[in-house]
């Protein structure tokens, strides 16, 4: 009995995310994220997620498209990176953020997708994020409106360490170079960054594949995130597969040598 997750569209795969879901999206920066399956669910028009990821996109692009159309009530994040529009719902109060270390933040959804509740960390120790008081939601005169709680620290093997809770989410998006039919992905090169913690961590799974193969023609040694992860697969067009911005282009002039 043969296996195919391949699903139709973008639009398919994402039909059935409700307002209030959970979403585990991949990437890191504009690197290896979904954008075919952002794009389709900022058309879908599902709000009041809550996105776990490393960073929230840019302006006008990935993730940073759902949050300037205010589909997006809550972050789980490293960093806020080059997005000003997030920077600015935060402080104004629009946008609960809980930041977490970039480290800590792929274990948690690792750990997630594992069935392991939580771990503990050295990472944090001795700071806010151990101690609490991280400012998740400010109200709009700039004071803090919600803040972090203070987490169990417990000493092993002579070192103090930090409880972190794991991270399950409703759904998680993901984008991979190479998929078979029964969703085992090939990721690219540092395109693999978040994207295998975050298909870990989602009840469903969604992957955009650059190039979808049949079953068997991934050697299983190459494989990085087997396919009992995924549940739904989309096949992107050439044009969709090519879609790979540039977060900061620097470039500096070219040196002409002579003989």
């Amino acid at each position: 009995m043969s296996i195919d997750k391949v699903v139709p569209s973008a639009a398919d795969a994402v039909a059935d995310i409700g307002p209030g879901s959970s979403l585990a999206v991949g990437g890191f920066g504009l690197v290896g994220i979904p954008w075919t399956l952002i794009s389709a669910l900022l058309e879908q028009g599902a709000d009041d997620l809550t996105v776990v990821s490393n960073n929230c996109g840019v302006d006008g692009a990935g993730l940073g498209l759902l949050l300037e159309h205010r589909r997006i009530s809550r972050v789980i994040a490293s960093y806020v990176g080059e997005n000003k529009e997030f920077g600015r719902q935060y402080l104004a109060g629009e946008l609960t953020v809980e930041l977490t270390p970039q480290g800590t933040l792929a274990e948690r959804l690792r750990a997630g997708g594992a069935g392991i509740g939580a771990f503990y960390t050295p990472t944090g120790v001795g700071t806010m994020v151990a101690e609490g008081g991280l400012p998740w939601c400010y109200h709009p005169d700039g004071t803090v409106a919600l803040a972090s709680e203070a987490k169990e620290v417990r000493t092993f093997h002579g070192t103090e360490m930090v409880l972190e809770e794991s991270i399950v989410t409703d759904v998680a998006l993901v984008r991979a170079a190479k998929v078979d039919r029964a969703g085992n992905c090939v990721f690219h090169s540092s395109a693999r960054n978040f994207n295998v913690p975050a298909a870990m961590a989602g009840r469903l799974t969604v992957v955009e594949a650059e190039h979808v193969v049949e079953i068997g023609d991934i050697d299983p040694d190459d494989v990085h995130l087997p396919g009992v992860f995924v549940q739904r697969v989309v096949e992107l067009t050439p044009a969709q597969a090519n879609e790979k911005d540039i977060e900061k282009r620097t470039t500096r002039p070219r040196e002409v040598t002579t003989s």
